[in-house]
């Protein structure tokens, strides 16, 4: 198994790799919408700004092993407000990949999330 850290990525909120490889899979822990640049700002306002931020910095660690989101195989979403913001990450979600091709998904609706995030992501990618 390989355990990466990526330098210019996320600062993890707990202990964990930023992803583990083994046998050519790839799983990525989840991300928040914390900027790498600025780890203590104030979030971004929102679900659908959180999310491309999460985004930004899923393609952070994937970009950091060689890797991108056409790699992606499943895909895991954490909501705070489910009922509230599932319809618009449903809308913003199939931007992020090509026309066709979505990975396997689940979004389950939590409780709370680290940092007060309001979505949280992780991935499962194939290393080709």
């Amino acid at each position: 198994m390989l355990h990466h850290m990526i330098a210019s990525g996320p600062q993890p909120v707990a202990p964990f790799s930023h992803a583990v490889e083994a046998n050519g899979f790839v799983f990525v822990t989840g991300q928040m919408p914390t900027d790498p640049a600025a780890p203590n700002a104030p979030l971004p306002e929102g679900v659908e700004a959180q999310t491309r931020r999460v985004v930004e910095n899923l393609k952070i660690v994937l970009g950091g092993i060689g890797l991108s989101f056409a790699d992606v195989t499943m895909a895991r979403i954490y909501l705070t407000e489910f009922e509230r913001d599932y319809a618009a990450l449903n809308a913003l979600w199939p931007t992020f990949f090509e026309p066709g091709k979505l990975p396997a998904r689940t979004t389950v609706g939590v409780t709370a999330l680290a940092v007060g995030a309001l979505v949280e992501i992780d991935l499962v990618a194939r290393r080709p």
